[in-house]
């Protein structure tokens, strides 16, 4: 009954590699295979420690490279061109002349040809369904076949948004050693561009404090120039616990950074990298590994303490200087360790001091590391005494903690108003050319990942042009067999790729690094006129800040230099103001500079902007995953997560954001991926109603939505069929699997019956009652599940809320259906005429179809018995033959009682 796709929507250890610069070429060098016996590491216990020689340790390192050739055998490298000017600027070694920095893919005619032509031979098909539907207008139910043909023709028009913007994909691999050739000087100095870092995060119990100092670990460690990049932690809980945490995670970072670069670690989150097994050791000092490994676990573990005992310690400060300093009657404060009160939230809230109400905060807790000033009071390097670090650049970037302060008269914005928060505090202090925002549960999992996304923002075709680099997301608490879908991979790698063949990938939130100018609203070199406007209407009343927004155009500071006023108290006075709760207001924030404020999906609205002023973006891959992060593994969680998703989405179709309404700056065919993404919800309203179309088994005479129906049924699944047979080919360029497409189509269902639905009652509520738009919900990353000891425990508690409704209906419906036309073919298979028996097999088809495409809801509905998917085998017969049992009970019964009744 379905002509179109029910996929038809974007659902928004050492890597075994030598790291560049290493030397792992002599054979008689050892190399070590580090793993644990219970899946993580203690202090003081290595496990396993296993010496290979290193023709071993190559053979390992090269699985990966083996790998990323077969998934790239469906692709073939374009070759390299330059413009005429750029070709004799960097022939000639003019000052403009700038090397080609990535390789440029497309996948390989013998596929690519097929593969358009399965496409069309799709359109044509349905086309052609759709025409013979209508000249057989033959129903037993007319409203229902109206409907229905209806609903073939949105599948169709929903199917082409999603699937044409694929027919040029595009694959883009990153130049690391040009970029180190052309950038890296041979002093060891360098001259690549400023990094600003923002990492974000909203409740520090939701939000684990030992995830966000993780992240922030992998930053301050990651490989590139120390003084050319700075991480600020927005915190917008505005919690001591945050700021203290930050400032053990500083302590530390002495030590664990450069024990990273010492040995070339991979990851350098220490969670993670302490949590994995088999790991080659790439490093230039294995006899000394050994040493520092067990003291750098040993001193992990008390920072993990430390974290741990945070709340206590603040708790207990406080009580004590509450006691020494406060009057009866005053309110409980919050103090610091230097003995001053914390200007934001308190423990025991107060008077503007409680979540929603506090001042704005800004802490530098690592200076620059060429800044003059040598005093760091809250910080105390840890000792590193015991290892040898001769000949390792032990600095530490700049770290800055800050949280913007809110005030319940202000909308605070969710977290497009974190994120603007640390861009403007980040123009004053460093005001790097270029930004990248993480989420805290996610951490840098290939440490030369922002090199990588400096290729192609400094690429001689068209660096300057390109607003934006997006990196896939990846997630490492995900069961392997994706029960939920939240890998995503026929997005992230099949849609992104498809996308870059036109203006480049949509934003989709974190691991996306920014040019700061694309973020102020300023058109790209190819459109910007020589005058623009910097003014307190646009960007808000604070001078050092529009001084930096000339400053970040004239391109004045291209690096990360230190303020040279830190101490200046009209400094710190003015970075206070620019956290301000009210700053925004009457200005271009959070509409055409900054991230995009109004919409629950700010990241893909910012995108849009972007992309609408005529700047192009560029989808980065890596052989290893260059970020990782967790992922709600829950049901009920990620179906929140969803209602955000697509509730934004719809959102700005009805906002001024509309890419019908966009400028002629924007790729027609990224007008229609936009488009898709605005309104692939209002397909859930026909998949609803034809999967609850089983309760028909109920009534007693047949019902056809479509005569003939043999030939209906043969067209609808040669229609589904190309869908699967395009989808074998999208795999094949995609690089991804047959699970991977499977669990996206099983999903998209899932949400189609319970999610989306309730995105478009609540849309329609709020148009007519101009009420506020989807709720922003944080997801939960802290574990609740009983089972400590199942990494996927969460993922098999039961949490029932009330979208599942709609899914549960038909998953009822269809399991009792599926029964009863059993029963009923105990009780009147013998009378049946050929005929009709053909038709209740092919009817139930679309029972049985729907019922594997909810397998995993089924799963989810069972609780923690679905540890063995495989009960379902059991369960679904049992409740086939009840339902069947109690149709041929209640027949008989009626038959002998009630003979005038018919069932």
């Amino acid at each position: 009954m379905i002509a179109g796709s029910m996929s038809s929507a974007p659902v928004p250890g050492t890597n075994g590699a030598a790291a560049p610069g290493d030397d792992a070429t002599g054979l008689s060098e050892p190399l070590l295979a580090v793993g644990g016996s219970d899946g993580g590491f203690h202090a003081g216990a290595l496990t396993k420690v296993v010496v290979a020689t290193a023709l071993d340790g190559k053979a390992k390192a090269n699985k990966g490279s083996v790998k990323a050739e077969a998934k790239d055998g469906y692709w073939v490298e374009v070759p390299r061109q330059l413009d005429a000017t750029a070709a004799a600027d960097l022939e000639s070694g003019g000052e403009g002349g700038r090397p080609l920095m990535f390789q440029e893919k497309k996948v390989k005619a013998s596929l690519l040809y097929p593969y358009r032509l399965l496409i069309l031979i799709r359109i044509i098909a349905i086309v052609l369904f759709i025409g013979w539907r209508i000249k057989h207008n033959n129903s037993d139910v007319m409203w229902f076949w109206v409907t229905s043909v209806v609903a073939d023709v949105w599948f169709t028009f929903s199917w082409l948004l999603y699937q044409l913007p694929k027919i040029n994909p595009i694959k883009r691999v990153p130049d690391l050693a040009a970029l180190q050739q052309h950038y890296d000087l041979p002093d060891g100095s360098s001259i690549l561009p400023g990094i600003d870092v923002f990492v974000t995060t909203a409740d520090s119990v939701d939000e684990p404090v030992l995830y966000t100092m993780n992240c922030v670990l992998s930053i301050l460690a990651v490989d590139y120039p120390i003084d050319r990049y700075a991480c600020y932690l927005s915190d917008d809980s505005g919690t001591l616990i945050e700021y203290e945490a930050l400032v053990e995670t500083a302590n530390f970072a002495a030590l664990w950074v450069p024990f990273c670069r010492k040995h070339s670690i991979e990851p350098r989150a220490p969670e993670n990298y302490f949590q994995r097994e088999g790991m080659i050791y790439t490093g230039r000092s294995p006899g000394e590994f050994m040493n520092d490994y067990s003291h750098v676990c040993m001193e992990y573990e008390e920072f993990k303490a430390r974290l741990a005992a945070l709340d206590g310690t603040i708790r207990e400060r406080s009580d004590v200087y509450n006691a020494l300093k406060a009057t009866e009657g005053d309110a409980k404060a919050t103090w610091m360790a230097n003995g001053t009160e914390w200007p934001g939230t308190w423990v025991e809230p107060a008077e503007n001091h409680v979540k929603g109400h506090h001042a704005g905060v800004v802490q530098v807790v690592l200076e620059h590391p060429s800044s003059s000033s040598k005093s760091q009071p809250e910080v105390q390097v840890s000792s590193v005494s015991l290892l040898n670090f001769d000949g390792v650049d032990v600095r530490l970037p700049m770290l800055v903690y800050m949280a913007r302060a809110k005030s319940p008269d202000y909308d605070h914005n969710k977290k497009a108003g974190n994120l603007n928060a640390p861009l403007r505090v980040s123009a004053l202090l460093s005001n790097a050319p270029f930004v990248i925002n993480f989420d805290c549960d996610h951490y840098i999992n290939d440490s030369k990942a922002l090199r990588a996304a400096m290729c192609f923002m400094l690429d001689a075709r068209d660096g300057d042009n390109t607003a934006f680099v997006q990196f896939p997301q990846r997630f490492e608490n995900v069961d392997p067999t994706d029960r939920y879908g939240n890998h995503n991979r026929v997005f992230f790698d099949g849609a992104m790729y498809a996308l870059n063949g036109f203006q480049g990938p949509s934003f989709v939130g974190t691991g996306c690094m920014f040019r700061r100018l694309a973020l102020y609203g300023i058109d790209p070199p190819r459109w910007r006129s020589d005058d623009i406007q910097v003014d307190t209407v646009k960007f808000g009343n604070s001078v050092p800040l529009l001084k930096s927004v000339l400053a970040a155009l004239n391109q004045d500071r291209g690096i990360v230099t230190p303020p040279a006023n830190l101490d200046d108290s009209s400094f710190l006075a003015e970075m206070t103001t620019v956290v301000s709760a009210s700053f925004d207001i009457g200005t271009d924030w959070g509409r055409g500079v900054g991230y995009i404020y109004k919409i629950a999906t700010e990241d893909m609205v910012t995108g849009f902007r972007i992309h609408g002023q005529g700047w192009h973006s560029m989808y980065c891959t890596m052989e290893v995953d260059a970020f990782r992060g967790t992922a709600p593994i829950n049901l009920a969680d990620r179906l929140y997560q969803i209602v955000r998703w697509a509730g934004g989405s719809v959102e700005m179709f009805f906002s001024h954001n509309n890419p019908l309404f966009a400028g002629p700056r924007l790729h027609p065919m990224q007008r229609t991926v936009y488009l898709n993404y605005n309104i692939y919800p209002v397909t859930s309203v026909f998949i609803l109603l034809y999967a609850l179309c089983p309760v028909m088994w109920l009534i007693p005479e047949e019902i056809l939505i479509q005569r003939p129906f043999t030939r209906y049924v043969i067209y609808l699944i040669i229609t589904i069929a190309l869908i699967h047979i395009i989808g074998l080919l999208e795999i094949r360029w995609a690089g991804t699997n047959w699970l991977d497409w499977w669990r996206n189509e099983q999903f998209f269902t899932i949400a189609s019956l319970s999610a989306y639905p309730t995105v478009l009652l609540h849309m329609v509520v709020k148009l007519l009652t101009r009420g506020k738009g989807i709720r922003f919900k944080v997801t939960s990353k802290q574990t609740t599940a009983e089972d400590d000891d199942d990494k996927y425990a969460e993922m098999y508690e039961l949490r029932w809320v009330p979208i599942m409704i709609p899914a549960a209906a038909v998953l009822f419906s269809n399991t009792m259906a599926i029964g009863v036309a059993m029963g009923k073919t105990v009780v009147y298979g013998a009378v049946w005429p050929k005929e009709q028996q053909k038709n209740a097999a092919l009817g139930l088809l679309f029972n049985l179809w729907l019922m594997i495409l909810l397998q995993p809801f089924a799963l989810a509905i069972i609780g923690r018995r679905s540890k063995n998917p495989n009960i379902l085998f059991v369960l679904f017969p049992v409740a086939f033959v009840v339902f069947a049992l109690v149709y041929i009970g209640v027949h008989f019964f009626v038959v002998n009682f009630f003979p005038s009744m018919e069932i």
